[in-house]
């Protein structure tokens, strides 16, 4: 049976360069990877090429609770277009669409079965609202 798929986007008033940029680079991804305010992302670790390997940390400010995001790159076409498998074997893809000054973010993502597609596409939609909140600074 094939993976459910849930896609998540936001725009960004910037070029598309400079939110790969913010999108990809591990000093930027540990400011804004993370869903809800009382959780962080304490570090990040990029090798941002096919086959190369990602991992960041995302937990509660208050220890209780966390997980690593990892997996690895399957395509990287700069300033545009992302695909990986997490560890558990799910496909994320990332798009980046540059049209009239702004950037479109298009996540799209296999949902797992331990929370609702709810839950999960809130999550997701809420860290790219992070991104969004950060680049809007970050430039």
């Amino acid at each position: 049976m094939a993976s459910k798929k849930v896609t998540v986007e936001i725009i960004v008033d910037l070029p598309a360069e400079k939110a790969w940029e913010l999108w990809t680079r591990p000093e930027h991804i540990t400011q804004w990877n993370y869903a809800a305010d009382t959780w962080h992302c304490p570090w990040a670790e990029n090798d941002l090429k096919p086959g190369g390997k990602f991992s960041w940390r995302m937990e509660a400010k208050d220890g209780s609770m966390g997980f690593d995001y990892s997996g690895e790159y399957n395509e990287v076409i700069p300033h545009k277009h992302i695909s990986s498998t997490l560890d558990d074997g799910r496909k994320v893809s990332v798009d980046l669409t540059y049209q009239d000054g702004k950037t479109r973010i298009t996540e799209n993502f296999e949902i797992d079965s331990a929370h609702s597609t709810e839950q999960q596409k809130a999550g997701w939609q809420a860290i790219l609202d992070n991104f969004r909140n950060y680049a809007s600074k970050a430039h």
